[in-house]
Parts: C-alpha cells; structure tokens; sequence
C-alpha cells in the first residue's frame, strides 16, 4: 500500500486548495474531485446554524455538513433517529445563508430516503430547492445504491456514508465496523457500491484504519474520515465535539482545540454575578 509523499500532499498551486483557497465562489463537487487528484487533504466540519457556519467560512471550512447530528448537540434527542425532514431543511438554509464559499452539504434524516428512490429524490429535492444545499448526504452502501443513482441522475451530488451510520443505532449499536475478514469485504463492496452509483465522496464512519486506507486507495472518489485514521482524503469533526461544548465523554476519535464549555460557562457566571452585585449595567452601558 503506497502513501503520498508530504510534497504530492501539497497543492502546486496555493489558489487552488480547497482549505485556504482564494475567492469567494462556491466550492462545487468537481473542486473535491480536482482535490483527490492532487492528493488534497481537506477538512469538513458540521454546521448547524447561520452564525457559527459564517465564522467556519470565515476560517476557510471549504465544506460544511448540515448533520443530523444536530439531534444530539442542538435538539435534545438521545439519537440522531427523531430528527425531522422539516428540522433539516430549516438548518441547511440557516447554514446556507451564513456562509459564501463552502459547499454545504445536508443530511438526509432517518425515513426520508429508505423507502426508496422516489422518496429519496422527494426529500433530496427539498434541501436543494427550499435550503439551498450543494449536495446532500444518506447513509448506507449497497443498500442505497438505487437512491443515490437517482439522486445522481437526477442533477443532486450526493456524499455517502458507510461504516458506523449512526441512524442504523438501533440495529448496530455504536462500534466499530469493518472488523474481521469479512466485515471488511463488505464495508470495500459498500464502498465501491456507492462510487459505481456516482456519489462524489464518501464518508468512513468508526473504520480501522488499515481499511480505510485501502478503501481510499481503491476509490477514485474522496473519502471523509471520522474515527477512520489519517489516511483518509478529507476529515470532519462535529464542531460542538471539536471546540469542547460537548458535556460528558466524547468519542476517542475526537481532538478538542478549545474548551468552549468553561468559557461560556464562566462569561454567564460573571454576568449573572455583575447582575446580582449591582455592577451591571454601569452608566457606559444606559442611555439617557
């Protein structure tokens, strides 16, 4: 198994990178596709409203994934599974109008997609149209070979997901996946089932990362590391994991780069304690 040297890592030319690229464009699939032939890494971060997205455009995010995530970090399920069509498409469009250059790409929720290809393309159609997405993104392998085919057909990018899919909780429980010969057959079939139906990268949940490595080295599409090791093309983090808001354990996978947490946490204690005392607002703070 080759790997890429750190120079074939690096882009020839700094205003084509994905990450830090200049210009205030749209990043489209082909951009992800030039990427992976460059040997391109690139980060995607998730992104669930206006605010926090503008500041990730701002810092050169070149994509952003309207998760489904956003269940547990922003709606208060257990699981990704309550998460509505409806929940989704308002997000997407918050996440759209807060940024200019990011594809950003929409989760399709759990009984959006799974009846089948018509389905699919109803629910897919909404996030493109009413939210404004680039792409849209479902999980499953083999088993959603037809959605995404048609999804395809159809003029929608879609960015699929095997390994650990977390809406499959119920079934599969939260593990890793891949392990043993012929898990690993399988997740490779999964793989090459979604890039024969024309999805434009692939995200590996929660994969050992031998074969990740060899998923990406088989695959002419990009694949998005999350809990998959570092030979993946691209890597995403759930921004709320990544920048410490989380409370309680998070995944193994995850590297925190602030602690969120405390500092909101502090800020409101020394505002309520300034409220409390008597010492806001001051006189710079009233109008008269």
């Amino acid at each position: 198994m080759t790997q890429l040297s750190a120079a074939q890592n690096k882009p020839s030319d700094g205003s084509k990178a994905l990450y830090g690229g200049k210009g205030t464009r749209r990043i489209t699939v082909r951009d992800i596709a030039l990427a992976k032939e460059r040997g391109e890494k690139w980060p995607m971060l998730t992104a669930y409203d206006a605010m926090t997205a503008s500041v990730f455009d701002e810092a050169g995010i070149p994509v952003m994934l309207v998760g489904d995530s956003a269940g547990n970090c922003h709606l208060g399920y257990d699981t990704t599974v309550p998460v509505t069509l409806d929940e989704m498409t308002m997000l997407s469009a918050a996440v759209v109008r807060g940024t200019q250059r990011a594809l950003i790409v929409g989760d399709l929720p759990f009984g959006s997609y799974q009846e089948g290809p018509v389905q699919a393309l109803r629910s897919a159609t909404r996030l493109v149209k009413e939210a404004g997405v680039g792409a849209v993104k479902l999980e499953g392998g083999e088993r959603s070979y037809e959605q995404i085919r048609l999804l395809v057909e159809s003029g929608i990018p879609v960015m699929a997901h095997i390994g650990l899919t977390p809406q499959s909780v119920n079934a599969m429980g939260y593990r890793v996946q891949g392990r043993g010969e012929e898990a690993a057959q399988q997740l490779l079939r999964d793989a090459k089932s979604v890039q024969d139906a024309g999805a434009f990268a692939v995200v590996l949940e929660l994969v050992p990362a031998e074969l990740a490595a060899e998923v990406t080295r088989v695959l002419h599409i990009p694949t998005v590391g999350i809990g998959a090791g570092p030979e993946t093309d691209a890597q995403v983090l759930v921004w709320t994991d990544m920048l410490g808001l989380t409370s309680g354990r998070v995944p193994k996978f995850v590297k925190k780069y602030a602690n969120l947490r405390q500092v909101m946490g502090d800020a409101a204690k020394a505002f309520a304690e300034d409220v409390v005392g008597g010492t806001f607002p001051l006189e710079e703070h009233s109008v008269h």
